[in-house]
């Protein structure tokens, strides 16, 4: 992943064959063009749970235009960091309830999830080329 500095406050991560773009709002000197970096952090929790999700009702030919997942995040503020983060996975009246556990149960599976509950460790370096 190569990371290139934009114009203005845009940053874009650039992987496999996709472009993930991110500025800042106003407030913080960007154009709001795009989602921060911590906005991205948090969709990609919620978007993690819900590739868990799909793919356990996909197995099971249940349909899901009609499931939401609805990510509530509680932040401390002094810091601004999250301190509670709810993911509620809205089902439909029809979705079948012996699969209630196990939706729950696969979208704890989700990888960004446990990465935060495990952190890595983190090495910054710099180079000159």
């Amino acid at each position: 992943m190569q990371i290139t500095f934009d114009g203005g406050k845009v940053i874009t991560a650039h992987l496999r064959n996709h472009a993930v773009r991110t500025d800042q709002p106003p407030a913080s000197g960007g154009e709001d063009t795009a989602p921060s970096p911590f906005e991205l952090f948090l969709a990609s929790i919620g978007t993690c749970a819900g590739i868990y999700v799909k793919s356990f009702c996909d197995n099971r030919h249940i349909p899901t235009e009609k499931i939401k997942i609805v990510e509530t995040v509680e932040s401390d503020k002094e810091t601004g960091l999250p301190v509670n983060i709810l993911i509620d996975i809205q089902l439909p009246p029809d979705f079948p309830e012996k699969y209630i556990a196990s939706v729950i149960h696969v979208a704890e599976l989700c990888k960004v999830k446990r990465s935060i509950k495990n952190p890595p460790e983190f090495k910054i370096v710099t180079t000159i080329k």
